[in-house]
């Protein structure tokens, strides 16, 4: 399993890791900021006017009214990127990376804009009288080029296990275990179920269903947020100030958390940011081409919401919920993930300024720190070696090893600091991130240890939507390429690997899925910037129809 991660870890570094990748996201973001004269201000409040159906005509053509095109494209963007995301993102970059992913939704808000509009534009009705849109057909039908449009139907549909399958699930079933106890399967099994029986009824049962979720899980959340940031008042002002005061100079080292540079920070911000509101991936058009518009401009101006809900507001509630609460830089008891996990050759104590030092440079792979291989001599789990253990990057503490739930006595084998084994469990105090970070955040709220029960609730509601809206993505993108015939198939498969994914190791899984990102988004950017011009007139078209309609 360590393999499995380090290879996908390799290949995300040079994908959706990499600082050209970033820097093309936030690029094209800014170019249609500037070109298009700051939309997502000057249309902002229009937007909200399209939203209640004020422009609405009894001649437009969709499945699905604005609201809920919007709450089916946001029901697969509000999830685990507001709550595990958000909590990642903290931990790999401190507090500075939660300005990055503000600043990659301010831009996005713009980037919606544009690929929402041309995939509107440039909508199709299927076979089946249902209506297809979403970036292949601006690549088919706008750019003439079928091949990149093929290339990105068949990413999205990876994608969709990527980005709306495997991380939801996992996240909902750690979630549960943690506040439950239920094990992982069962909650895969029972969802699994659900899902399929969602998802067979089409985009009309979805939009149905997302319409009403949506409004509510917000809510809970929100309340949820408030409860600790309320709570610990005198933390807002240094925790604002840590987000907007890191941004130049990176985090440095504070409790268990050992620091973060400038380009970490900021690359993993952007990154996140993504995965949350997933501007520019390319998928949300998919839901909002279902949308009664015969104007392709009034759906793109709806998508400017999206990054704005949820980047700009839920995930910077989850985010000063985690720096006021005070638990991102704790150690706490967890259970070690293998893939998180490396065992050092030699004693280090991250209370000493040198030995600190010199593990966060090991963490941020500015130096190599030689790595254990041998036998552990354990007695009744306390290993007697001279070694240390990193775990979700940090110097663990209170190591115990357990094997069937029990305290083990025995020798371990370990190859280049890896253990050769997971029959083993490893327990002790480290950084967490992720859900159970967030979870562990509501509990320092007026809510107290019942706070935990708010975000499995809330993470159940977001991810769960979220895998529901993936699977019509999907679905559009086998109806482009093979027909709707095999859009059952997709399906089964859709339905096993959400089972399957619940009881995965969670590293690998969001590994994964900054990989799955970065394929779809790549084709996606390309297309927008190729029909920039295409963009600019019809926005100039469709305020020109708009004022003589309204003079």
């Amino acid at each position: 399993m360590q393999t499995v991660n380090q290879l996908l870890l390799n290949l995300d570094g040079y994908i959706g890791g990499s600082a050209w990748f970033v820097f093309l996201l936030l690029g094209t973001g800014l170019f249609f900021t500037i070109y298009l004269k700051f939309p997502q201000v000057r249309y902002f409040r229009h937007a909200f006017r399209i939203v209640t159906g004020k422009y609405d005509k009894s001649t437009d053509v969709g499945d699905a009214s604005h609201f809920q095109a919007l709450t089916t494209a946001l029901s697969g963007t509000v999830g685990t990127g507001n709550i595990a995301g958000v909590a990642l993102a903290i931990h790999l970059g401190g507090p500075a990376a939660m300005f990055w992913m503000i600043i990659t939704a301010f831009l996005g808000m713009t980037t919606k804009f544009v690929e929402v509009t041309l995939s509107h534009k440039y909508r199709e009705k299927a076979i089946d009288g249902s209506i297809s849109g979403g970036p292949m057909y601006f690549m088919k039908n706008g750019l003439n080029m079928k091949w990149l449009a093929a290339i990105f139907a068949f990413a999205t549909i990876v994608s969709s296990f990527g980005t709306g399958n495997m991380p939801q699930v996992n996240s909902i079933s750690n979630s549960v275990f943690a506040s439950f106890g239920i094990q992982h399967w069962i909650t895969g099994a029972v969802l699994a179920v659900i899902l399929g029986l969602v998802i067979i009824g089409g985009i009309k049962r979805i939009v149905v269903v997302t319409e009403k979720l949506v409004p509510a899980m917000a809510l809970i959340y929100f309340l949820g947020t408030l409860s600790v940031i309320i709570y610990n008042y005198e933390n807002i002002l240094p925790s604002i100030i840590s987000i907007f005061g890191d941004v130049f100079t990176g985090s440095a080292a504070t409790g268990g958390f050992l620091g973060a540079s400038i380009a970490f920070a900021f690359n993993r911000g952007v990154n996140r940011g993504l995965f949350s509101n997933e501007a520019g991936q390319g998928s949300a058009p998919i839901a909002h081409a279902a949308a009664k518009a015969n104007e392709p401009v009034s759906e793109g101006m709806v998508a400017i919401l999206e990054p704005f809900i949820d980047t700009i507001l839920i995930c910077s509630l989850t985010g000063l919920t985690l720096l006021s609460s005070g638990t991102w830089n704790e150690k706490h008891e967890n259970t070690f993930q293998f893939s998180d996990l490396k065992v050092l050759n030699q004693k280090y104590d991250d209370t000493i300024p040198a030995d600190k030092e010199i593990l966060r440079s090991f963490i941020m792979g500015e130096n190599q720190l030689e790595t254990y291989t041998g036998k552990l001599n354990v007695e009744e789990g306390i290993i007697k070696n001279n070694i240390s253990i990193i775990h979700a990057r940090s110097l663990a503490e209170d190591v115990h090893v357990k094997k069937d739930g029990k305290l083990f006595t025995g020798i371990v084998s370990i190859t280049d600091g890896n253990f050769k084994s997971q029959d083993f469990q490893l327990i002790g105090r480290s950084l967490m991130h992720s859900a159970p970070l967030t979870a562990l955040a509501f509990t320092r709220g007026f809510f107290g240890d019942w706070g935990e029960y708010i975000v499995t609730i809330g993470l159940l509601l977001f991810a769960f939507s979220t895998a529901i809206a993936w699977s019509y993505y999907g679905d559009r993108a086998v109806t482009y390429l093979w027909g709707s015939k095999y859009v059952k198939y997709y399906h089964f498969v859709y339905i096993v690997a959400f089972f399957v994914a619940s009881f995965t190791d969670t590293t690998i899984i969001w590994t994964f899925s900054g990989i799955a990102i970065a394929f779809m988004t790549l084709p996606n950017l390309f297309g927008i910037l190729m029909l920039r011009k295409d963009m600019k007139q019809t926005v100039k078209k469709y305020w020109n129809d708009f004022n003589k309609e309204n003079k």
